[in-house]
């Protein structure tokens, strides 16, 4: 499985790598006024797929901290109770002969 996920890594740098060489143009961008930026085409891509994806990555870790905190309160509260309960004790349950049955 590890050997699969090494390979599909292998193959998306190299459409990566092959989609940079085939469109390496300079893109010109008009920031405010009369500022001019001139960019490569994949750092363009790249850094508006990390203004996209970043936010949603710290968002996604943060939701996950906060979960991972509630969980470990709530499990730190469920063995305190445990703790503090005592425990039922069981009495046995007389066999009681079966009544009515003949042996023959």
């Amino acid at each position: 499985m590890q050997f699969l996920k090494i390979l599909f890594w292998c193959l998306i740098a190299f459409v990566a790598a092959v989609f940079t060489v085939g469109n390496w143009k300079w893109v010109t961008i008009q920031i405010f006024g009369n500022l001019v930026a001139e960019v490569n085409l994949p750092v363009l891509l790249l850094a508006t797929f990390l203004i996209g994806f970043l936010p949603t990555l710290l968002y996604q870790r943060a939701m996950r901290w906060r979960l991972r905190l509630r969980l470990t309160n709530a499990e730190r509260a469920l063995a305190d109770l445990r703790a503090t309960t005592p425990n039922p004790v069981s009495t046995p349950v007389d066999a009681a002969p079966a009544a009515g049955v003949a042996s023959l």
